[in-house]
């Protein structure tokens, strides 16, 4: 693609991309800080991916999703997952009619554009499988029959990262499923000042509606838009790769730190999300800041390190900080 492509390109994508910003400041109306919160959710509704939040409880995990499906006028559903779940309470089951003598299907919460599926690691394995289908294929399956989820459809999951009795912990394979893992920390103090300020008021604020979800489904073609020179694709496979053969890019120590390293789908994930982050930031190209920036979410929970490293301290996050200190940028 040429220079003038790319600035024609830049210009299309300011011009398409300027709803991001209502979104966030509608949405920051509500939720004090957690811009990185709001961008990675604003992320996956543009990627079609799933997020995976992991925090402490009270740090505004379900109101940042609430208020960004309100902005975006899409439907939304909160499931408390436990332990005595069962799949039917989320996908649905068949009701027999004693008028009619036949089944019929009742749809479960999960037929909707944004589910929030909180402490995801409370329900057992059963109940995890059936999230898996609708995750990994967008359909579910009740009796007999196999229904298609909505275009948008988006699960944004909880865990709290110190109450683990009586989890189960999610496989690999439902891991590799998000996007993201985000981690959500605690508020800086002048941002807790503004928390304890705007919601000691009678009436909660408000956050004003700003696009349709057909919106989000259009800026998805765009993003599929966005230039990325092949010396990125070739930073991005550099990046992935060094998680599997770490030796191979001069990272030998990280031999024995890593267990397993990022699958086939980590690489589109990466490549995706950078689109999307320069899309979000009104550039019709990637750059490797773009790349960077989303490495951490993409990586943490695909990259699983061995028991030793784990002795030692060491985890997922520190690993990609040394990968991406050492492969080359273009």
């Amino acid at each position: 693609m040429s220079t003038l492509d790319v600035q024609s390109l830049t210009e299309e994508i300011k011009q398409k991309s300027q709803f991001i910003d209502r979104i966030l400041s509608e949405a920051s109306k509500v939720v004090v800080g957690q811009r990185l919160l709001l961008e990675r959710l604003l992320l996956a509704l543009l990627c079609d991916g799933h997020v995976l939040l992991e925090g402490l409880p009270g740090l505004a995990k379900t109101l940042t999703i609430k208020t960004v499906a309100d902005v975006i006028q899409a439907d939304f559903q909160r499931l408390q997952f436990t332990p005595d779940l069962l799949p039917a309470d989320l996908v649905g089951t068949m009701i027999f009619n004693q008028k009619t003598g036949e089944f019929t299907p009742r749809k479960g919460p999960i037929f909707t554009h944004l589910v929030l599926a909180d402490e995801i690691n409370r329900a057992p394995a059963k109940v995890q499988s059936a999230l898996l289908e609708a995750m990994g294929e967008h359909q579910v399956t009740i009796g007999e029959t196999t229904y298609r989820m909505q275009d948008l459809f988006i699960v944004m999951a909880t865990q709290n990262p110190i109450e683990q009795e009586g989890t189960y912990p999610l496989p690999e394979a439902q891991l590799d499923r998000f996007l993201f893992k985000v981690k959500v920390g605690y508020p800086s103090l002048s941002e807790e000042k503004g928390i304890l300020n705007r919601m000691s008021g009678v009436e909660a604020p408000r956050a004003n509606k700003v696009c349709l979800p057909e919106t989000i489904l259009e800026a998805r073609r765009v993003c599929a838009q966005i230039y990325m020179d092949e010396k990125l694709k070739d930073y991005i496979l550099g990046i992935i790769f060094s998680s599997r053969f770490p030796e191979k890019f001069g990272l030998s120590e990280l031999k024995s730190q890593i267990q397993v390293g990022a699958s086939p789908r980590a690489t589109l994930a990466l490549a995706k999300a950078s689109r999307a982050h320069a899309f979000i930031h009104h550039r019709g190209f990637v750059t490797p800041e773009d790349v960077k920036s989303i490495a951490y979410d993409v990586l943490r929970h695909r990259i699983l390190v061995s028991f030793e490293a784990e002795a030692d301290g060491i985890d997922s996050d520190q690993v990609v900080k040394k990968i991406l200190e050492r492969v080359e940028v273009p």
